[in-house]
């Protein structure tokens, strides 16, 4: 009997991702954290959406050729001139647009924001949802009290964690 390969996506809040890490004190090594993807969930198609800024551009650069693909959004300044990339209603979309395509099998969602509760919670009844990945110091209410696959970022640290420092 032939085993099916899983074509699990993931769907990355870039900003929510790297603010939450840096806030645990540590740095992210995307290209670990890729092949981390990939190997623990068996994610083909790994998406992080994120705020466009010029300045950001070799940024962009190695977050592409670690293998991410990258969703652009336009960015705003909130009152105090920060920048917001509200990536937010993207990732959800795409998401849903994915899973109505059937593009993949499942998502791993690695966010720790409770806007997302509503798409958990519709992929957890589509039985679509493999994983969140969350930092546990930041993750909403609204994801952890649901009956859900969540796993703390932190916990992997040895894994994915950026010793070299050159690496962005």
């Amino acid at each position: 009997m032939e085993h099916k390969k899983e074509n699990n996506f993931a769907y990355i809040d870039g900003a929510n991702l790297h603010n939450s890490v840096l806030q645990l004190g540590w740095k992210l090594d995307y290209k670990k954290f890729r092949v981390w993807l990939q190997h623990r969930y068996h994610v083909v198609n790994a998406y992080i959406f994120i705020g466009l800024i010029v300045e950001n551009k070799n940024l962009y650069v190695y977050l592409q050729e670690a293998g991410f693909i990258l969703v652009y959004r336009e960015i705003t300044y909130d009152g105090t001139g920060k920048v917001k990339g509200n990536c937010d209603a993207l990732l959800v979309l795409k998401t849903v647009c994915n899973f109505y395509e059937k593009n993949y099998d499942k998502a791993v969602i690695v966010a720790s924001d409770g806007d997302y509760a509503e798409l958990v919670q519709f992929l957890k009844e589509k039985e679509a949802l493999r994983m969140v990945v969350s930092p546990n110091n930041k993750c909403s209410y609204l994801l952890r009290k649901q009956n859900i696959p969540l796993l703390y970022i932190d916990t992997q640290r040895k894994k994915v964690e950026r010793i070299n420092k050159s690496a962005l």
